[in-house]
Order: C-alpha cells, then sequence, then structure tokens
C-alpha cells in the first residue's frame, strides 16, 4: 500500500458545489428560456392565423412568412448585402469621423467649440426630412442612403468619445505633465484606454443606429424607384399586397440588427473583460 492510497480524500465544499450548479444552470437558461419564449411566441401567432382563420393580406401565418423567404430568397439575398453594405460603411465613415473629431474637441478647446453646435444640430435633425434634400443634391441613390444613414449613426461616437477622453483622472494628468509627457503619450497611454469603454458604448448603440439609418433612408429614397435594400423590398412587398415577402423582409431586418448588436457586444467583451471592471466576472 502507498501513501497515495492512504491520503485522505479531498473535501469537497457543499457550497461550492451548488454554487457551481446554479452557474451551470443559468448558462442553460440564458439560451434555453428566450428560445422557449420564441418557440411558444411562434405556436401561438401559427394558432391564431389558423384557428381564426385570418386573411394573409392581415396578417400572414409563420408557414407562409418561412415559405415565402425560401422562394424569394434570390430578391432577399441580394437586397440583404446592399442593406448590410449600407450599415458597415456608415458604421465605418462615422467611427472614423466621431473618433478623429472627438480627439480633436479634447485637443483643442477652439475647434470644439467652433463644431459641436453643428454636430448636435445633424443628430436632432430628424432624417426623415434631411433625406430628400440629400437625394435632389447627390445623383447616387446609395451615395444618399450612405450619407443618411452616417448622419444617424455618427453622433454616438463622437458624443460617447469625447466624454470618454475627458474622463481621465487629473491626478494622472498632472503626474504625466510633471514628467514631461507630450501630447501624443497622453492621448496614447492615458487618454484612450480610459475613452475605450465609452467608445465601445457608443459603437454599440451606433451599430443599431447605422441600420436604422439604413433602412429609413431606403424607405425615403427607396419611392422613387431606386430599388435599394431590404427595405426597399419591403415597400414594394406592401404595394402589391404581398404580405409575405413584406413579413420576411421585416424578419431579416430584426435578424440583422441582433447581429450587429451581437458582434459589437463580442467585441466589446474581448476589449474589456481581462481589465476593466464593466466587463470582468465576479464570484457571487
Amino acid at each position: 500500500m502507498t501513501l497515495a492510497d492512504t491520503a485522505p480524500a479531498p473535501h469537497i465544499d457543499a457550497e461550492e458545489l451548488a454554487q457551481a450548479r446554479r452557474e451551470k444552470l443559468m448558462k442553460i437558461a440564458r439560451w434555453f428560456l428566450p428560445s422557449l419564449v420564441l418557440v411558444l411566441a411562434i405556436l401561438a401567432w401559427h394558432l391564431y392565423v389558423t384557428i381564426g382563420e385570418v386573411p394573409h393580406y392581415i396578417l400572414p401565418g409563420p408557414v407562409l412568412i418561412a415559405q415565402k423567404m425560401v422562394e424569394d430568397w434570390s430578391i432577399l439575398w441580394p437586397a440583404i448585402l446592399i442593406t448590410g453594405r449600407l450599415t458597415i460603411l456608415a458604421l465605418i465613415m462615422a467611427v472614423i469621423g466621431g473618433v478623429t473629431l472627438a480627439v480633436a474637441f479634447t485637443q483643442s478647446k477652439w475647434i470644439e467649440m467652433s463644431f459641436f453646435p453643428y454636430a448636435v444640430i445633424l443628430q436632432v435633425t430628424p432624417v426623415v426630412a434631411v433625406a430628400p434634400l440629400i437625394k435632389i443634391y447627390v445623383d447616387s441613390a446609395f451615395m444618399s442612403a450612405l450619407l443618411c444613414a452616417w448622419i444617424v449613426a455618427f453622433f454616438p461616437i463622437l458624443s460617447n468619445t469625447t466624454i470618454g477622453l475627458k474622463s481621465a483622472d487629473h491626478n494622472l494628468e498632472d503626474l504625466y505633465s510633471i514628467y514631461g509627457a507630450s501630447r501624443w503619450q497622453k492621448l496614447r497611454y492615458l487618454y484612450a484606454p480610459t475613452a475605450l469603454p465609452f467608445f465601445l458604448g457608443g459603437l454599440k448603440i451606433a451599430g443599431g443606429l447605422a441600420l436604422i439609418g439604413a433602412v429609413v433612408a431606403e424607405f425615403v429614397i427607396g419611392r422613387s424607384g431606386t430599388g435599394l435594400g431590404l427595405a426597399s423590398t419591403l415597400l414594394e412587398a406592401s404595394y402589391r399586397f404581398n404580405f409575405g415577402r413584406l413579413f420576411a423582409a421585416l424578419i431579416l431586418i430584426s435578424l440583422m440588427g441582433v447581429v450587429i448588436f451581437a458582434i459589437m457586444s463580442t467585441i466589446s467583451y474581448l476589449a474589456l473583460h481581462k481589465w476593466h471592471e464593466s466587463a470582468i466576472k465576479r464570484e457571487r
């Protein structure tokens, strides 16, 4: 008999086991409960339109929508690509413009006082009112829609990044000044890490707003027969009383929004989970 055979078994704390079971249950519930609610909602929807014999032009059932999504995929897929490209390009432009202007605002009070009021005006002006004017002055329907989506997505990036850059610890600012740090060194090692959580929060908002701006622009500009993306497809389907395709396009727009939010949340988690308080997991 060896010492290993006579060694006492390691003590397992009952509270730790209970905590592990709770965490496992929460992980399962986080995915199971929303999926269950979705299945029950679709089932109730199907039963309502079937038992109540609701006409498809009032409320199409989920079976009809799924059928139309398969049949019209050759129409819906190009529309998805156009709306997705509009959204991504608008978001990239918003990030580049918003971050650049936010850095300029924090480096110069004169620049902030000169341009920030116009950024606010750009934000509070409804894009529905601006889109027809942009369509008049910009020949390309795609570029017109892109500008509308950029207008909507730009301000959250600018505002959140500006706040983040101004949120650096004043004691650390004084310390950097004492050691003779340049503006670039302060920006890189002090202001940028402080502003990163704020920027990522603005990115989550801007991602959804870029999609909303693209959809609104397609609604307004698509009326002139440009036939852009999913919103134009939805509008055309409503004119033709093709409500199955209309709901299919609407569901795809919603799914795009969910995917965009999931991507932005993943980027935020990957950037913050090792060091920032908002993303660090704590034991309970």
